[in-house]
Protein backbone atom coordinates (compact mmCIF):
# COMPACT_ATOMS: atom_id res chain seq x y z
CA UNK A 1 0.00 0.00 0.00
CA UNK A 2 0.98 3.27 -0.68
CA UNK A 3 -0.73 6.76 0.67
CA UNK A 4 -0.27 9.90 -1.76
CA UNK A 5 -0.76 13.50 -0.32
CA UNK A 6 -1.11 16.20 -2.13
CA UNK A 7 -1.31 19.56 -0.05
CA UNK A 8 -3.13 22.80 -0.19
CA UNK A 9 -6.11 24.36 1.90
CA UNK A 10 -9.62 23.52 2.27
CA UNK A 11 -12.41 26.01 0.85
CA UNK A 12 -13.55 27.72 -2.35
CA UNK A 13 -11.35 30.79 -1.71
CA UNK A 14 -8.39 28.88 -2.32
CA UNK A 15 -9.29 26.14 -5.17
CA UNK A 16 -7.23 27.31 -8.34
CA UNK A 17 -4.68 28.68 -5.73
CA UNK A 18 -0.68 28.37 -6.34
CA UNK A 19 -0.62 26.89 -2.72
CA UNK A 20 -3.21 24.25 -3.46
CA UNK A 21 -0.69 22.53 -6.65
CA UNK A 22 -1.10 19.37 -4.40
CA UNK A 23 -4.38 19.28 -4.02
CA UNK A 24 -4.53 19.98 -7.88
CA UNK A 25 -2.21 17.18 -8.48
CA UNK A 26 -4.47 14.88 -6.61
CA UNK A 27 -7.52 15.37 -8.03
CA UNK A 28 -6.16 14.78 -11.33
CA UNK A 29 -4.84 11.39 -10.43
CA UNK A 30 -8.19 10.39 -8.81
CA UNK A 31 -9.87 11.82 -12.41
CA UNK A 32 -7.69 9.88 -13.69
CA UNK A 33 -8.17 6.45 -12.03
CA UNK A 34 -11.33 7.03 -11.90
CA UNK A 35 -12.09 7.84 -8.73
CA UNK A 36 -13.38 10.41 -6.23
CA UNK A 37 -12.22 11.90 -3.14
CA UNK A 38 -14.82 11.87 -0.81
CA UNK A 39 -14.60 9.92 2.36
CA UNK A 40 -13.57 11.84 5.11
CA UNK A 41 -11.28 9.95 7.01
CA UNK A 42 -7.70 10.90 8.38
CA UNK A 43 -9.23 14.33 9.05
CA UNK A 44 -8.43 14.64 4.85
CA UNK A 45 -11.00 13.96 2.04
CA UNK A 46 -9.40 10.00 0.36
CA UNK A 47 -10.52 7.43 -2.42
CA UNK A 48 -9.10 4.11 -2.41
CA UNK A 49 -7.86 2.85 -5.42
CA UNK A 50 -6.16 -0.89 -6.55
CA UNK A 51 -3.73 -0.35 -9.24
CA UNK A 52 -2.30 -3.75 -9.60
CA UNK A 53 -1.07 -5.24 -6.41
CA UNK A 54 -1.19 -2.21 -5.01
CA UNK A 55 -3.23 -0.45 -2.89
CA UNK A 56 -3.39 3.70 -2.99
CA UNK A 57 -4.82 5.87 -0.68
CA UNK A 58 -5.06 9.78 -2.45
CA UNK A 59 -5.58 12.20 0.51
CA UNK A 60 -6.26 15.86 0.35
CA UNK A 61 -5.76 17.02 4.00
CA UNK A 62 -8.17 19.43 5.37
CA UNK A 63 -6.69 20.70 8.75
CA UNK A 64 -4.89 23.76 6.41
CA UNK A 65 -1.89 23.90 4.81
CA UNK A 66 0.11 24.76 8.23
CA UNK A 67 -1.23 21.63 10.33
CA UNK A 68 -0.92 19.07 7.32
CA UNK A 69 0.76 16.79 9.28
CA UNK A 70 -1.96 15.91 11.81
CA UNK A 71 -3.32 14.31 8.85
CA UNK A 72 -0.51 12.36 7.67
CA UNK A 73 0.26 11.54 11.02
CA UNK A 74 -3.26 9.79 11.10
CA UNK A 75 -3.09 8.53 7.66
CA UNK A 76 0.53 6.58 8.73
CA UNK A 77 -1.08 5.51 12.09
CA UNK A 78 -4.45 4.42 10.71
CA UNK A 79 -2.86 2.56 7.94
CA UNK A 80 0.41 1.33 9.36
CA UNK A 81 2.12 2.44 6.33
CA UNK A 82 5.98 3.66 7.29
CA UNK A 83 6.77 7.17 5.95
CA UNK A 84 9.14 5.14 3.22
CA UNK A 85 5.66 4.66 1.28
CA UNK A 86 4.35 7.70 1.92
CA UNK A 87 4.58 10.37 -1.39
CA UNK A 88 3.88 14.23 -0.43
CA UNK A 89 2.67 16.43 -3.28
CA UNK A 90 3.16 20.27 -2.80
CA UNK A 91 3.77 23.34 -4.01
CA UNK A 92 7.94 25.36 -4.36
CA UNK A 93 8.14 28.65 -5.55
CA UNK A 94 12.11 27.94 -5.43
CA UNK A 95 11.10 25.68 -8.70
CA UNK A 96 10.45 27.29 -11.89
CA UNK A 97 6.20 26.97 -13.32
CA UNK A 98 6.12 23.56 -15.06
CA UNK A 99 9.35 22.20 -13.36
CA UNK A 100 9.03 19.52 -10.63
CA UNK A 101 11.54 18.06 -8.09
CA UNK A 102 11.24 14.59 -7.23
CA UNK A 103 13.68 13.52 -3.35
CA UNK A 104 13.53 10.34 -1.44
CA UNK A 105 14.05 12.70 1.61
CA UNK A 106 15.20 15.95 3.11
CA UNK A 107 14.29 18.79 5.23
CA UNK A 108 11.04 20.91 4.93
CA UNK A 109 12.76 24.10 4.10
CA UNK A 110 10.47 27.20 5.02
CA UNK A 111 7.18 25.01 4.12
CA UNK A 112 5.08 25.15 6.60
CA UNK A 113 2.74 22.45 5.57
CA UNK A 114 6.15 20.27 5.14
CA UNK A 115 7.26 21.59 8.42
CA UNK A 116 4.24 19.98 10.18
CA UNK A 117 4.56 16.76 8.75
CA UNK A 118 7.80 16.38 9.57
CA UNK A 119 7.55 17.47 13.13
CA UNK A 120 4.39 15.68 13.36
CA UNK A 121 5.66 12.12 11.86
CA UNK A 122 9.29 12.66 13.03
CA UNK A 123 11.35 11.88 10.08
CA UNK A 124 12.08 13.30 6.77
CA UNK A 125 12.66 10.21 5.33
CA UNK A 126 9.64 9.66 2.57
CA UNK A 127 9.40 10.34 -1.27
CA UNK A 128 8.19 14.10 -2.16
CA UNK A 129 7.21 15.76 -5.06
CA UNK A 130 7.70 19.21 -5.64
CA UNK A 131 5.81 21.20 -7.99
CA UNK A 132 7.54 24.34 -9.76
CA UNK A 133 5.12 27.39 -9.02
CA UNK A 134 8.10 30.20 -9.09
CA UNK A 135 9.95 32.61 -9.20
CA UNK A 136 8.61 34.78 -7.05
CA UNK A 137 8.41 37.58 -8.83
CA UNK A 138 11.07 41.04 -7.57
CA UNK A 139 8.89 42.99 -4.79
CA UNK A 140 6.33 40.74 -4.20
CA UNK A 141 5.08 39.10 -1.03
CA UNK A 142 5.62 35.43 -1.08
CA UNK A 143 2.68 34.86 1.30
CA UNK A 144 0.23 36.95 -0.95
CA UNK A 145 1.78 35.04 -4.65
CA UNK A 146 1.19 31.65 -3.42
CA UNK A 147 -2.57 32.25 -2.28
CA UNK A 148 -3.48 34.04 -5.50
CA UNK A 149 -4.31 31.76 -8.69
CA UNK A 150 -2.48 31.29 -11.63
CA UNK A 151 -3.11 33.53 -14.42
CA UNK A 152 -4.86 32.37 -17.68
CA UNK A 153 -0.64 32.87 -18.92
CA UNK A 154 0.82 31.01 -16.50
CA UNK A 155 -2.30 27.98 -16.47
CA UNK A 156 -0.77 25.85 -19.19
CA UNK A 157 2.87 25.79 -17.63
CA UNK A 158 1.18 24.46 -14.35
CA UNK A 159 -0.80 21.72 -16.06
CA UNK A 160 2.48 20.68 -18.04
CA UNK A 161 3.88 20.84 -14.28
CA UNK A 162 1.01 18.36 -12.79
CA UNK A 163 1.54 16.40 -16.02
CA UNK A 164 5.44 15.88 -15.48
CA UNK A 165 4.37 15.43 -11.52
CA UNK A 166 2.47 12.35 -12.06
CA UNK A 167 4.76 10.33 -14.42
CA UNK A 168 7.13 10.82 -11.93
CA UNK A 169 4.45 9.44 -9.33
CA UNK A 170 3.85 6.47 -11.63
CA UNK A 171 8.11 5.70 -11.18
CA UNK A 172 7.55 6.07 -7.51
CA UNK A 173 5.11 3.67 -7.12
CA UNK A 174 6.98 1.44 -9.65
CA UNK A 175 9.62 1.09 -6.98
CA UNK A 176 11.75 3.16 -9.61
CA UNK A 177 12.44 6.33 -7.24
CA UNK A 178 16.07 6.96 -8.42
CA UNK A 179 15.09 7.03 -11.58
CA UNK A 180 12.22 9.79 -11.18
CA UNK A 181 14.81 11.77 -10.09
CA UNK A 182 17.21 11.42 -12.88
CA UNK A 183 14.35 11.50 -15.15
CA UNK A 184 12.95 15.11 -13.65
CA UNK A 185 15.16 16.81 -11.34
CA UNK A 186 17.10 18.34 -14.27
CA UNK A 187 16.37 22.16 -15.09
CA UNK A 188 15.24 22.98 -19.07
CA UNK A 189 18.13 22.90 -21.00
CA UNK A 190 20.33 20.87 -18.92
CA UNK A 191 21.19 18.24 -21.32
Amino acid sequence: MWAVVGLGNPGQEYTGTRHNAGFAFVQGVARAWDVRLKKRKFKARTAEVSRGNETILLAQPQTHMNASGQSVRLILQGTGLSAERLVVVYDDLDIRLGEIRVRKEGRAGTHKGMKSIVDEIGTTRFPRIRVGIGPLPEGEDAAEFVLAPFSDDERPAFLAGLARAGQALELVLAGRLDKAMTAFNQKKGDS
